[in-house]
């Protein structure tokens, strides 16, 4: 999914979430509202750890920390209301080259919805890197399709859509070229394409964007018109955050991160 090997993640049920899948944040109802401006200062260090808001769930997962010969992360909120929210991770992760670490990252609280239904995605993505020394990482949007009406189902397609590749990071199907090079939004991509027991497609801008906002929808809507993707397929997940995959003491910064269903 996320490295240039292919590694089968782990499910695990915890609380009624299955944070198993390539990107460990499947969900099978949706949780009550919190405390609109809620700030959770638990650190969330182990490797299943999250944390629910309003409209997100807070992801540590740690899923690919095996790879690792040393290292630790934690993923802090600093912010939520509504539609937005802010967090922080804290990062170390040594050996392995080429294999992802771990994916921190919030996750927009929705069911399956079918593509179709989709009016628009809109989302905002205002992130940087401060501190870390020698860091390997992505900074990235993942979201899975099915066939069926299930944030449970086995996935068919996983959609990235890379903002950085830093420090030499690349996509499954790198190594093959670009099948496109697309401009959605006003922005320059390459898409890439590869399989993980799924079909994977990796949008990557072809410069770097601290500043994003866009319609995660364009991207979708791509993928039906040109490569083949059904829109009778539902988004079973979408969510944000980094890649790491190695390097010393970094801080992965958000604020703000914003996207709601239209």
């Amino acid at each position: 999914m996320y490295t240039l090997s292919v590694l089968l993640p782990t499910l695990l049920a915890i609380a009624g979430l299955v944070p198993g899948g390539a990107a460990a944040h499947r969900r099978t109802h949706t949780h009550p509202a919190r405390d609109s401006t809620a700030k959770d200062s638990t650190a969330l260090c182990g490797q299943n750890d999250l944390t629910q808001t309003q409209n997100f769930i807070l992801y540590n997962n740690l899923w690919g920390e095996g790879s690792a010969t040393s290292g630790s992360q934690c993923t802090y909120l600093d912010y939520q209301s509504g539609s937005t929210i802010s967090w922080h991770t804290e990062w170390t992760w040594e050996g392995g080259t080429g294999q992802v670490k771990s994916y921190p990252n919030a996750v927009l609280n929705i069911g399956a919805t079918q593509l179709s239904a989709i009016n628009g995605l809109p989302s905002t993505f205002n992130w940087s890197y401060t501190g870390g020394s020698n860091v390997v990482a992505d900074v990235s949007y993942d979201a899975f399709f099915s066939s069926q009406a299930s944030t449970t189902a086995t996935h068919e397609y996983e959609v990235m859509v890379w903002l950085a590749s830093l420090g030499g990071a690349e996509p499954i199907g790198y190594g093959d070229g670009p099948v496109a090079t697309p401009n959605i939004g006003g922005v320059a991509w390459n898409l890439y394409k590869g399989s993980n027991s799924w079909t994977v497609f990796s949008f990557v801008a072809q410069s770097t964007i601290n500043d994003y906002s866009g319609d995660m929808n364009a991207f979708f809507q791509y993928l039906v018109q040109n490569q083949g993707v059904a829109d009778s397929q539902y988004l079973q997940t979408i969510g944000a955050g980094t890649e790491p995959f190695t390097g010393d003491s970094a801080t992965f910064n958000v604020s703000p991160y914003s996207i709601y269903l239209e």
